[in-house]
């Protein structure tokens, strides 16, 4: 029997880039017909869903089910998905994981293959799992996934590295896209690392570097996340070059997406005045076409997959969502189909049961982390709002915290100690089992007692978060992996603001903290970072 639904109002055709009165059908969950009709002015406008082009799911701590139950309810029915946080715990089991979770969603999720685990040589950081050339061909066969992820090793690519060449063979011989990853490359070598068939760039962060990118062929992924955010300096490139951009949060916190996520960025492009297509085209067709999403564009034969909105204005409001011509948000009464919810509720149940982890770090004590400063130490200066760091060399003054970093695969493994300016705790400390992208525990904190006592916690915990403001300490223990945690979305987001009002009291007033935090570890991002190895020049990649 055909199962059949009518809707009314604007139609949003990002295709043919035009916008009229319709009646659109679904039939059996896809659009049967699309016929133009008059329409009220206060119709709804139907239109394609937004699709986050460029995420890491695990940094909103929440499985896939749950990550989808959320996005939703802002627009986005769909995400291009590099699970290179879990893999780089877990290996090939957390990547079978988030594809096995992923499938229990009413949601678009494409997968890539994570092509840099670790990030960098195991001589750099300890990662739980290394996943070489041979690891990345066998999944790059697999249907379930769509790309090679973003590929951070740009040196390597650059050097024609061959276990860097072979990965990316394997991705072209599949017939799959390369995402890309080279923070301030320009010139010749942004070319020579576009020659190598890498299509994309979610690291850029100033026009200079956007231009670049896009003229030597690549599309610029705008990245408006918790603590990067590169919309104010790359937005206009919506106009300069409209198919060449998407949108993209890369890493979004829980008290943040609760909020908003790619109907955030749209509402801003709005309000800045660019042109309403060049805008859809970048947060909806760009992705769907470059990643061979199998979703719809609210074309006839297409899935079901659109978008109910009241108006176009920079305060449009997401009324309803559906997927396959099912409803799996509205606005009005029901928080999102049922369905929905009751797979979320049921797949943390039964991680509960079967949660998998790798952790084995031991206890420190202050002894650990004692350390005599010099008159002149490398110190690593963070700022609100962006990945990259700076280099300075000064005095350990009252502006500068002393920051630890912990491998937590090895049992009695030592940590490694250096300094850090810019968090701004004048009392407590702060650590967590989130650092990109091996996962050890990174912490910064005021003092030794205080930061012994938050890095414990992590470690009796298995992975989480722990903040002391010298008083109070309040945690989030995160026991799929150290990095996600089996509560709902917005018992994650109430937890995340009890921390972040702890590290405030703190002395911190970094917007986003804990994702600023977690970057302070990652040694492809420019300038100085702290691994569990030691203090490492980005720059000149190597330690000091």
């Amino acid at each position: 029997m055909e199962n059949r639904s009518l809707f009314k109002g604007h139609i949003v055709d990002i295709v043919a880039r035009r916008i009229y009165g319709g009646e659109l059908s679904i039939v059996d969950g896809k659009i049967g017909s699309i016929k133009e009709c008059e329409v009220d002015e206060n119709s709804p406008y139907y239109m394609p869903g937004f699709i986050d082009s460029h995420v890491h799911i695990e940094s909103s701590m929440m499985t896939p089910v749950e990550f989808a139950r959320i996005a939703v309810r802002h627009g986005t029915i769909g995400a291009v998905c590099d699970p290179h946080e879990i893999a780089n715990v877990m290996g090939s089991a957390g990547i079978e994981l988030m594809l096995d979770l992923s499938k229990l969603a009413d949601f678009r999720f494409v997968f890539g293959m994570p092509s840099c685990v670790p990030s960098c040589s195991k001589e750099i950081e300890t990662s739980g799992f290394v996943l070489g050339p041979e690891e990345v061909d066998n999944f790059m066969k697999r249907d379930d996934i769509y790309f090679l992820a973003e590929m951070m090793n740009f040196p390597g690519v650059i050097a024609k590295d061959p276990e860097v060449m072979a990965k990316i063979a394997s991705s072209k011989a599949a017939g799959k896209p390369i995402d890309g990853h080279a923070p301030g490359l320009v010139g010749t070598d942004r070319s020579k690392y576009a020659e190598a068939g890498i299509s994309t760039d979610h690291e850029c962060t100033t026009i200079e570097t956007g231009r670049a990118a896009v003229n030597s062929g690549m599309i610029v992924q705008i990245r408006e996340g918790s603590a990067a955010k590169d919309y104010a300096a790359l937005s206009p490139l919506i106009a300069e070059a409209p198919g060449m951009v998407m949108l993209c949060t890369d890493d979004c916190h829980p008290n943040d997406f609760v909020r908003g996520h790619i109907d955030r960025i749209v509402r801003r492009a709005i309000s800045d005045g660019y042109d309403i297509m060049d805008i859809l085209t970048a947060a909806c067709l760009t992705p769907v076409k470059h990643y061979s999403i199998p979703t719809g564009l609210l074309q006839v034969g297409d899935p079901a997959d659109f978008i109910v909105v009241t108006d176009l204005s920079e305060h449009f409001r997401v009324i309803k969502s559906y997927i396959n011509g099912e409803k799996v948000y509205s606005s009005k009464g029901q928080y999102t189909a049922s369905r929905i919810l009751e797979r979320s509720v049921r797949v943390q149940r039964d991680l509960v049961l079967h949660m998998i982890n790798n952790f084995n770090a031991s206890p420190i004590s202050e002894e650990d982390i004692a350390r005599i400063t010099t008159k002149e130490e490398d110190i690593i200066v963070a700022s609100d709002g962006s990945l990259f760091t700076k280099h300075e060399k000064g005095p350990v003054d009252d502006s500068v915290q002393k920051m630890v970093v912990l491998d937590r695969y090895t049992k009695g493994a030592k940590p490694k100690v250096a300094y850090i300016k810019g968090f701004g705790l004048t009392k407590g400390a702060v650590a967590q089992s989130i650092a990109h992208d091996c996962h050890n525990i990174v912490a910064v904190g005021s003092d030794d007692r205080e930061l012994v006592k938050v890095v414990n916690r992590v470690i009796e915990m298995k992975g989480g978060v722990a903040v002391s403001d010298g008083t109070i300490m309040e945690d989030l223990p995160l026991p799929i992996a150290g990095i996600i945690s089996p509560l709902c979305g917005h018992e994650l987001a109430f937890r995340c603001t009890l921390l972040q009002e702890v590290i405030e009291s703190a002395g911190c007033k970094f917007h986003s903290p804990f994702i600023t935090l977690a970057f302070m570890c990652l040694p492809v991002i420019p300038e100085l970072k702290l691994t569990d190895k030691g203090l490492f020049d980005s720059v000149n990649f190597q330690f000091i």
